[in-house]
């Protein structure tokens, strides 16, 4: 019998090496390296020669005489079309993310910073399936006492009377029925709320993969992949070898039976989530739950989707009672606008499909040091540099004497090129210590020679903005414009949007600052 092969496999980057280094080749993370065993194929593979030469050497040299046939593979016509039937979560916002809805069969991989909500959002959305399908939580991080206390919290699980919401409305529940011991599933089995929803603590995969195959559940939560193991690796719990191996035995069952999958990963310090790159590829749908400690919105944002679009986002505010959706994100962005303050422009950035409008804020003052001070929050800190050289160069205004600030109202982060324009009439603003019109929003991309380049989307954001009551629109020149009940203001050099947006001075305006620079 041949030895066993071992190599080593990066902890963080998954690159493998055939001996152990105390440094990574290839991210240079170190003590990253840990032992794998190579496991042999009983299976013949043909090599050399393609299928033609193998089976000619099955057949002593002679050619094969069978017919080709399929063995296991399929056409397109003998493929059914039948359409798929997502299910509703319960939640507009997750659905929103999701395309549309759960695909059932599909595998949905949840990544976030620690406490910002994840296993809330889930047992959340396993209550709300599990009034129509029967729902296994698995919890590797909590007991099913912990599970049951922050249920009791979340209004999923409570004794036997009525929890009224902030509509009044009352919400029936009932004591849950508890549990297996052992490590067995602990029902959280509600008469009218939670009654098919089953609560599992274990890490075991093999444990894990037995109880879905007796219990066949509709939908089930792995939390967290990270914690799970597979007995036969000898590698530890959230190493790259158990994740990759994991996931890919809980993705063939989620395949066969036709078993929906929502795994929670954690994420590194980078932000990305934890474990190989191959973890991303596995399953059918990123997402990413972001947020700030200051903060009480979250944003649910998609990375890879393969049944919908990418990069849509859903807003949720964490409250007592747990995470509750956000019906108009755009007021969340919205700054004060019965009361706007110089240095500050109103966008329209687009989040996939969803436009959403947000306030820049923009603060301009000569610098004390030798070079000048930029900070960028919530917006992309290479366009903003840009932006002020173009400024500097087409329009005249000396930002490399002053220092500048310009931040996202609500930390929500529009980078695409659609906000430029508002960034430079937010800074041109506080350079001049004017006040946009609140009733504007601003749209265009701010090129290099200081003209403003059409962005796309453009009949989706003036929608928003007029559904939101903003009167006037500075757009780029030569776009086709819907028949909105909003005034539109095509310019095509950054100077004219200025002169459109920014009020001009009057005589009275220039008394008034002279008579206050006397005084």
């Amino acid at each position: 019998m041949a030895k066993p092969k071992t190599f080593f496999t990066c902890n963080e980057c998954g690159a493998e090496s055939s001996q152990w280094f105390g440094k990574c080749p290839a991210c240079g993370t170190y003590n990253s390296l840990e032992e794998q065993i190579s496991i042999q194929s009983s299976v013949d593979i043909p090599s050399r020669g393609g299928v033609s030469g193998w089976q000619a050497n099955q057949n002593n040299g002679k050619p094969a005489v069978k017919p080709a046939k399929p063995r296991s593979s399929l056409t397109f016509d003998q493929i059914s079309d039948r359409q798929i039937a997502r299910w509703e979560s319960g939640y507009g916002e997750l659905d929103r993310v999701l395309g549309g809805g759960v695909v059932p069969g599909s595998m949905v991989l949840i990544g976030g910073d620690p406490g910002i909500g994840k296993s809330t959002l889930l047992l959340q959305v396993s209550n709300q399936l599990a009034q129509r399908y029967r729902i296994l939580y698995v919890t590797g991080e909590e007991s099913g006492q912990q599970v049951k206390l922050r249920a009791s919290r979340l209004g999923v699980s409570n004794s036997q009377d009525e929890l009224s919401d902030e509509d009044g409305k009352a919400v029936e529940t009932a004591d849950s029925k508890t549990s297996h011991e052992n490590g067995q599933a602990a029902a959280i089995a509600d008469e009218n709320v939670s009654a098919d929803l089953y609560i599992l603590p274990e890490t075991d995969l093999e444990e894990i993969l037995r109880e879905i195959d007796s219990l066949r559940p509709n939908l089930a939560v792995i939390d967290s992949i990270q914690t799970v193991f597979f007995p036969a690796l000898t590698s530890a719990p959230g190493s790259v070898a158990q994740v990759r191996e994991c996931t890919a035995a809980l993705m063939k069952v989620a395949k066969h039976e036709d078993i929906t999958m929502l795994i929670v990963g954690h994420v590194t310090k980078e932000g990305a989530i934890a474990g190989p790159k191959v973890l991303e590829h596995l399953v059918d749908t990123v997402l990413y739950f972001e947020g700030d400690r200051f903060a009480s919105h979250r944003l649910l944002r998609t990375v890879k989707n393969r049944f919908g679009a990418t990069h849509e986002i859903g807003i949720f505010e964490m409250v007592a009672q747990g995470l509750r959706e956000v019906a108009n994100p755009s007021e969340l962005f919205l700054g004060n606008r019965d009361d706007p303050a110089p240095g500050t422009a109103i966008v329209v950035a687009c989040e996939g499909t969803r436009p959403i409008v947000v306030e820049l804020q923009a603060l301009v003052s000569p610098t004390s040091y030798p070079s000048p001070r930029r900070a960028a929050t919530g917006i992309d800190y290479n366009r903003l540099v840009q932006i002020l050289a173009v400024l500097e160069k087409r329009v005249g205004i000396p930002m490399s004497k002053l220092d500048s600030y310009v931040a996202s109202a609500g930390g929500l982060n529009v980078e695409e090129p659609a906000v430029d324009l508002g960034i430079a009439i937010a800074i041109v603003a506080s350079f001049r210590d004017r006040i946009v019109d609140p009733g504007t929003v601003l749209i265009g991309e701010v090129g290099l020679g200081g003209q403003v380049r059409s962005v796309s989307q453009m009949e989706l954001r003036l929608k928003e903005a007029a559904k939101l009551g903003f009167k006037r629109a500075i757009v780029p020149k030569g776009t086709k414009f819907p028949d909105l009940d909003i005034e539109i203001l095509p310019v095509a050099k950054v100077i004219d949007a200025i002169i459109a947006a920014i009020p001009h001075q009057t005589l009275e305006d220039i008394d008034l600052e002279m008579d206050e620079n006397e005084d």
